[in-house]
């Protein structure tokens, strides 16, 4: 196959070749600054699961949140806490590590967990 302007292919190349490197590089600032605006806390309280819901009291503050795992699926999560708990609404006393998500209404907290342990669970003794 021989083409008739060698140059512009390699002009076509070249541009392909610049915007697929700055494509990549946006998506590490983008990256960056979703990591920069959520702060990383470490949080120690109440995860309770029932109807469908994951929920968390924060200890401190008594404020309650929506917990939404983000390295987990929701599905393992929940039959985590009734393999556990054996029962829904019964506190697992938890730290969790994640960040607040910006509330997308003024009555619902989200909590973005990506990590967890539990502590205790309440009424057990252990």
């Amino acid at each position: 196959m021989k083409f008739k302007n060698p140059f512009l292919v390699f002009f076509y190349v070249i541009v392909f070749f610049a915007m697929f490197c700055s494509c990549f590089s946006l998506t590490e600032i983008v990256n960056t600054q979703n990591v920069e605006n959520n702060k990383i806390n470490s949080y120690k309280g109440w995860w309770i699961y029932g109807d469908g819901e994951h929920i968390f009291k924060d200890e401190k503050t008594l404020t309650e949140y929506t917990l939404i795992f983000e390295n987990e699926n929701t599905d393992d999560m929940t039959s985590l806490y009734l393999d556990i708990c054996e029962v829904e609404y019964f506190p697992m006393e938890s730290s969790l590590v994640g960040y607040i998500k910006d509330n997308i209404n003024e009555s619902q907290n989200i909590l973005v967990v990506s990590g967890f342990e539990i502590l205790y669970i309440e009424g057990c003794g252990e």
